[in-house]
């Protein structure tokens, strides 16, 4: 028998990328705000940060910004502000080895709020920095494919950014 309040586990999705580049400089970009607003946010979206608190049950608060005309339009054709506020909660801070951080997802058109739970993992190997983002599934298919790929454009960001 299920209690009501429970919420059924939903699954996760992974990337890993490996960036040449130190542990610190990799590190820096999900604590600081420079760090977070120089790739945070999917091609077409930039983000102004308002709060970073690196630590257990510390903030991030942001704005999330629909930048280029493709975005812009599907967030006007979904019924979606062109900006919009977001936070997310560390949960956990290994110093350059692990983060956790709970995300509010509190911006889809009649769906009720709720959070999704993410994984950083870092792995140093010589003059490479390994990292591994496992992620929680939305609430539908159809939004974790949107999340999913989402994730895959601000690290492909990440990617640019190291290439030498």
């Amino acid at each position: 028998m299920t209690n009501e309040t429970e919420t059924p586990k939903r699954g996760t999705f992974t990337f890993e990328r490996t960036f040449t580049a130190s542990l610190d400089e990799v590190w820096e970009l999900w604590t600081t705000k420079d760090g977070i607003e120089s790739w945070w946010g999917p091609e077409g979206f930039s983000v102004k940060v308002h709060e970073v608190a690196a630590r257990p049950e510390g903030l991030v608060r942001y704005d999330m910004i629909a930048t280029a005309p493709e975005q812009i339009a599907f967030m006007k054709r979904a019924g979606m502000p062109l900006s919009s506020p977001a936070q997310w909660t560390f949960t956990e801070l290994t110093p350059q080895r692990r983060l956790a951080y709970r995300h509010a997802v509190d911006f889809i058109p009649g769906v009720t709020p709720y959070t999704v739970s993410t994984v950083v993992e870092f792995h140093p190997q010589g003059k490479d920095v390994r990292m591994t983002v496992t992620s929680d599934a939305m609430h539908s298919e159809e939004w974790t494919q949107r999340a999913s790929a989402g994730m895959q454009s601000q690290l492909g960001k990440l990617t640019k950014r190291f290439q030498r």
